[in-house]
């Protein structure tokens, strides 16, 4: 079996059904983001914990939206707002369950960086809550391996009849290392509809008081993983990466996801609830 690589091999351009989607030219990012990384990072205190993830749903913005931090317990928190003019929130809903089947769908979401997304139950069906992908991908110039298992809006405090009624979507997931115990932290994904569209409000909190060892860890789990912060913290990536990842990769889809939803869904997302 050949290994995966970047790209698109000429080959898979002209024989997949996604090869006209796949598009290596990346617009810059966004001027939000642009801005924050000529910042750089910030206080801590201007980043809510993941306690205040279902708080998101309330009117306005949080004090920052786009930009990152280290903080005292040897934790990170990178967040990053999308603006997303014609896309509804609905999309992306069915984007995360389709995109895991296949790699050469994985890849169109950033053709610089992703190399394979796979289900870790081998099942090539379209939903993701309760699943977990295992990816392949760069964050800047370092190749990392990811197992994501997407997890309810509930489980982080949201009330998804809410959401419905407001037509918004939120993906949560835990991040974890595949083959081992350790959860490095939680990435969440907001969309919810604006004028023209409709905007994603990321929020990645990794390391410190957000890693753990297992999904429901004990007493002395805990104080293990405690104990393992400082070290534990190398495995981090480079908060700066992560922020440009998420920018790039989620503009870059939302320039052509309504026409990629229009041609491979079959208009059914509600399996994801």
């Amino acid at each position: 079996m050949a290994k995966p690589k970047l790209g698109y091999t000429d080959s898979e351009l002209q024989t997949s059904p996604y090869g006209s989607f796949f598009n290596p030219m990346m617009e810059p990012v966004q001027e939000q983001v642009h801005e924050a990384l000529i910042i750089g990072p910030q206080a801590h205190e201007l980043f809510p914990t993941l306690e205040s993830a279902a708080t998101m749903t309330e009117p306005g913005y949080w004090p920052i939206e786009t930009g990152y931090t280290n903080a005292p317990d040897f934790s990170m928190r990178v967040f990053c707002l999308t603006k997303m003019p014609g896309v509804k929130p609905e999309m992306w809903d069915w984007w995360f369950g389709w995109h895991g089947c296949e790699a050469l769908r994985y890849k169109l979401w950033h053709p610089k960086a992703h190399i394979e997304a796979k289900w870790a139950d081998g099942r090539d069906d379209e939903k993701y809550i309760g699943r977990t992908s295992l990816i392949t991908e760069y964050l800047g110039a370092q190749l990392r391996k990811a197992a994501i298992n997407f997890v309810p809006p509930s489980e982080l405090g949201f009330d998804e009849s809410q959401l419905a009624t407001k037509g918004e979507v939120v993906i949560c997931a835990r991040v974890g290392i595949p083959g081992l115990p350790m959860k490095g932290g939680w990435l969440l994904h907001q969309l919810r509809p604006v004028k023209g569209g409709s905007e994603m409000r990321s929020r990645m909190w990794f390391g410190g008081e957000n890693a753990a060892l297992g999904d429901q860890p004990g007493a002395v789990l805990k104080g293990l993983m405690w104990a393992l912060r400082p070290f534990s913290k190398i495995l981090l990536p480079n908060p700066a990466d992560l922020l440009v990842h998420n920018a790039q990769e989620m503009a870059h889809l939302a320039g052509f996801l309504p026409e990629l939803h229009t041609k491979f869904s079959s208009g059914t997302n509600t399996e994801n609830s």
